[in-house]
C-alpha cells in the first residue's frame, strides 16, 4: 500500500511541479510585458504561480511544519480557484485576459479546479496512513 500511496504522491507532486514552472513562466511573462493590460488577472496570475511553487515544495516534504503548510496552502488554491472562477464569470471585465485560475481553470482543462480536491485527498490519505 505504501508503495502504491508513494507512487500518486510522486504523480502529484510531478503535475504540482508543471504547474509551478508553467504558471510561473506565464507570469513574470505577463507581468514584464503586459501587465498595464490586465493587470488583476495577471497579479492573479502572478499568485497562483507563487502557491503552485509553495504547494509543490511543501508537498514533496513530509517532516513538520511542511504537512501543514501543504494543508494550507491546497486549501487557499481550492479557494482561489473557486473564488477567481466565480468572479470571472460575475465580472468579467477584470479578466480581459485569462488567468490560470479564470473559469475555473478552463484554459488548463479546469486541472486548476481538480488538483487541489486530488491533493487534499491525498493529505488526508497520507496523514491517515502516518498516524
Amino acid at each position: 500500500m505504501a508503495k502504491r500511496s508513494l507512487g500518486v504522491g510522486t504523480l502529484l507532486i510531478a503535475i504540482y511541479g508543471v504547474f509551478a514552472l508553467s504558471a510561473s513562466a506565464r507570469a513574470a511573462f505577463q507581468l514584464l510585458t503586459e501587465f498595464d493590460q490586465a493587470p488583476v488577472a495577471y497579479s492573479l496570475s502572478a499568485l497562483s504561480a507563487a502557491v503552485y511553487v509553495l504547494a509543490t515544495i511543501s508537498l514533496a516534504k513530509s517532516d513538520r511544519p511542511w504537512p501543514l503548510i501543504a494543508r494550507f496552502t491546497v486549501w487557499f488554491e481550492l479557494i482561489g480557484v473557486i473564488a477567481v472562477g466565480g468572479l470571472s464569470y460575475a465580472l468579467p471585465e477584470l479578466f480581459a485576459h485569462p488567468s490560470v485560475w479564470s473559469n475555473f481553470g478552463a484554459g488548463y482543462g479546469y486541472v486548476p479546479l481538480v488538483l487541489p480536491v486530488l491533493g487534499l485527498i491525498w493529505l488526508r490519505r497520507r496523514s491517515v496512513s502516518d498516524n
